[in-house]
This record gives C-alpha cells, structure tokens and sequence, in this order.
C-alpha cells in the first residue's frame, strides 16, 4: 500500500512538471492608472460609479494622471401602447474617458465606450422590482464598461501625448 502511495505522489509531481500559470506574465493583466490617478466623474450622475472607481484605480497616491469620466444618458421608448403607456425603454449609457498627465500636462488617451439595456416598465407609479431592476443594469453597465476601458488601456501607451 505506501508502494502504491509513493508511486501516486511520484506520478503527480512528475506530469506537473511543465505547467505554466496563466498569470506569470503579468504585464497585461496590470492597469497602468491603478493608484496614481486622480478621476472625476461629471455629467448624468449615476451613484454606482462612485463606489466602483475606487475598485478600478485605487487611491490616488502617484497624481500622475488625471481621468476625466463624462457619462451622457439617452432613453428611447421602443414600444408604446395604446394609451401611450410605455412598453419597452432603452437606456444608452456613453462613457466619454479623457486620460491627461500631469506631467507632459497633455492629453495621453481619450476613448468613448457606449453601454445600453433595454427594460420593462411593470407600472406606471413605484414598483420596487422594476426600479431594483434598473439599478442592477445600471450596475452591470458601469461595471462591464470600465472592465472594457480598463482592458482597452492596458495595452496602449499613456506616456506619451496624442
């Protein structure tokens, strides 16, 4: 039985020999604002993304970017009843990102992300499984959309002015 024991961990260790994690190279998983930028969020005021920049870039220990966040909202009624009772809402969320060093004192990087979600009214007055639902797909929406800034800088160069 300890043969057998020994022959199974020997086995193990040997076909483990060559694995190569996923994260080693690190240098594309890392974000280059994360802790030395300063943001500010402006335009439609959602209050999810107050909570969600911290998670995203850090403290801003460094100050040597300065990200400016400008979120417009655009609702489109996609389906209207007869009685003019709203069936089916868009939501369009544009994320307009504007990178600036301090340093260089100019604009590194500049990107405009568009998020939507589409919903569906249950009432005409307060209805707390429709609002609830609202604010998950705001949610979801600020969170996929920074996911997408944070994957689509990663790779670019923010030293250098545009």
């Amino acid at each position: 039985m300890k043969k057998f024991l020994f022959g199974v961990i020997l086995i193990f260790l040997t076909s483990c020999n060559d694995i190569e994690f996923v994260y080693k190279d690190n240098q594309n998983l890392t974000n280059p604002l994360y802790g030395k930028t300063k943001v500010v969020a402006s335009g439609y005021d959602i209050n999810f993304i107050n909570s969600y920049l911290p998670i995203f870039f850090g403290d801003n220990d460094g100050d040597v970017f300065n990200l400016s966040i400008k979120i417009e909202e655009k609702k489109t009624k996609r389906s209207v009843e007869t009685n003019q009772a709203t069936s089916n809402l868009r939501y369009e969320l544009t994320f307009n990102y504007t990178v600036l060093s301090n340093q260089q004192n100019c604009i590194t990087y500049e990107k405009k992300l568009l998020s939507y979600f589409s919903i569906i009214p249950k009432s005409s007055g307060y209805n707390y499984g429709a609002d609830s639902s609202l604010e998950k797909k705001y949610e979801l929406a600020i969170t996929e959309n920074l996911n997408e800034f944070v994957s689509t800088i990663s790779d670019k160069d923010i030293n250098s002015c545009l």
